[in-house]
C-alpha cells in the first residue's frame, strides 16, 4: 500500500479552514531516542508552541483544545512511538486531523494559515518512481512492487513455479551436487564436468526462468515501469535472455536475495540500482532550463507565480530547506515578497508548489549548489 497517495495529496491542498496547523517531526526507526521517546516528547513540544502561537492570533481557547484533543490521544499512544519512519507529517484543523509516518528526513516545522504546507511532501511525487522488484532463487520466486518510499508483496504463487525443480524435475539437486561445488578459500561457486554438463544445467535454468517470464507476463502486460531482478551473477544474464518484458532493468541487485536481511533491506538495495534512471528526468529538465530560448524559463518570483496561475509552468525547482514568505493577488497577478514569515502572509513557494502539482506539472527540491540558477531560490520552466 502506498504511505501517501497523491488523491490524499490533492484532498489536503484543498482543504480550506481557518486556522490549518501542519507540524512536520524528524523520527527515528530505532535506537536509544525511540526507547526515550524522544520523538513523542518533540511533538508535545511542538505543539506547545502551535497553540501559543494560535493564542496571539485571537483563537480561543476552547478551540485550540478541540482541535488539539486527537493530538493528545496520538500523544498517548505509546505503540504507534515505537513504530516509527524518517519523518512524520500531520495536519490538523477543527474535527480533522490527519497523519502520515514516511520515509522523508523532515526538518521541526509548524505552519499555521488557512491552508495546509505540503512542500515537504512534493518528493513523493517527483516523477514516476514505481518499478517491479523479482527476487530470484532456484528455490524461491517473490515479486514486489515498490517506489522510492514504499513497497509491497504481489501475489503470484499461482502464475510462476516456486522453485526450480517444480520446472526442470527432482533429480536437479543430484545434478546440482555432480556439476557445482564452492571454492573454500573464496566461496565461489565452481562448475565441474564437461561443457555439455554446464550447458545442460543452464538450459535447465532457462526453462526455469522462462516459465517464470511467462507467468509474470500475467502481471507485467500492461506496465511500462521498471523490473529490476535480484539475483546471483551469474544468473541474471540466463534470466535476461528468457525476458520478454519490455522494461528488464539492465542491471540486476547484486548478491544472493537470501543474504539481505529482511525486505527493506532488499528495496534499499534496489533503490540504489535504479537511481539513475529515477534521476534522468529530473537531469533532462535541469539540462532543459539552461538550454532554452529566452522566455521560456525564469529564475523571478514574481513573474513566476502569474505564470504558473496562467498553466504555464512545466516544471519548477524549488531550493530545499527554503521559503520564501509574501502574497500574491490573482486579480492583479502581483506577487508581494516579504522578508519574514508572519501571520499576514504565506509560503509562495507551497503554492506554488501545490499549484503546479494540481495542473500535472512537475515539481522538484534542490539543494542550492544543484540549482539550474543558484542565485533564485525558485526556477521555472515554461511550457510556451
Amino acid at each position: 500500500m502506498p504511505i501517501l497517495t497523491k488523491e490524499q495529496f490533492e484532498n489536503l491542498a484543498k482543504f480550506d479552514n481557518n486556522p490549518c496547523i501542519s507540524i512536520f517531526l524528524p523520527t527515528q526507526r530505532i535506537g536509544k531516542d525511540v526507547l526515550e521517546e524522544k520523538d513523542r516528547i518533540q511533538l508535545k513540544s511542538q505543539w506547545k508552541k502551535a497553540s501559543e502561537k494560535l493564542k496571539e492570533m485571537g483563537v480561543e481557547r476552547e478551540k485550540i483544545e478541540k482541535i488539539g484533543e486527537p493530538l493528545k490521544n496520538l500523544l498517548e499512544d505509546r505503540d504507534f512511538w515505537r513504530h516509527q519512519s524518517d519523518g512524520l507529517a500531520i495536519f490538523l484543523a477543527d474535527g480533522f486531523m490527519e497523519k502520515f509516518t514516511l520515509p522523508v528526513n523532515f526538518e521541526a516545522f509548524t505552519y499555521i494559515a488557512d491552508h495546509f504546507y505540503l512542500k515537504p511532501l512534493v518528493p513523493m511525487f517527483s516523477g514516476d518512481t514505481r518499478f517491479y522488484l523479482l527476487s530470484l532463487q532456484m528455490d524461491n520466486v517473490e515479486l514486489y512492487e515498490a517506489n522510492l518510499y514504499s513497497i509491497g508483496k504481489v501475489e503470484i504463487k499461482d502464475l510462476v513455479p516456486a522453485r526450480l525443480e517444480d520446472r526442470v524435475g527432482y533429480d536437479y539437486e543430484e545434478k546440482s551436487l555432480q556439476y557445482r561445488s564452492q571454492n573454500p578459500a573464496t566461496g565461489d561457486t565452481i562448475m565441474h564436468g564437461q561443457g555439455a554438463a554446464e550447458r545442460d544445467r543452464k538450459n535447465e535454468f532457462l526453462r526455469f526462468f522462462r516459465a517464470v517470464d511467462k507467468g509474470l507476463h500475467e502481471i507485467l502486460k500492461d506496465e511500462k515501469v521498471p523490473l529490476v531482478v535480484a539475483c546471483q551473477d551469474y544468473l541474471f544474464p540466463i534470466y535476461q535472455e528468457a525476458n520478454t518484458y519490455k522494461k528488464l532493468y539492465s542491471e540486476p541487485v547484486p548478491g544472493n536475495p537470501s543474504d539481505y536481511e529482511h525486505m527493506l533491506a532488499l528495496h534499499a538495495a534496489a533503490l540504489n540500482v535504479l537511481q539513475p534512471h529515477f534521476n534522468k528526468e529530473k537531469e533532462e529538465k535541469m539540462v532543459q532550463f539552461r538550454e532554452m530560448t529566452p522566455g521560456r524559463t525564469s529564475t523571478s518570483v514574481s513573474e513566476i507565480i502569474p505564470a504558473i496561475y496562467e498553466g504555464k509552468v512545466d516544471t519548477l525547482f524549488l531550493q530545499n530547506r527554503e521559503d520564501i514568505w509574501g502574497n500574491y493577488n490573482e486579480n492583479m497577478a502581483s506577487v508581494d515578497i516579504q522578508e519574514e514569515q508572519s501571520s499576514a502572509n504565506l509560503s509562495l513557494m507551497n503554492l506554488a508548489a501545490v499549484k503546479v502539482m494540481e495542473q500535472g506539472g512537475k515539481v522538484y527540491l534542490i539543494e542550492n549548489e544543484f540549482m539550474p540558477e543558484k542565485n533564485s531560490k525558485m526556477n521555472a520552466v515554461y511550457r510556451y
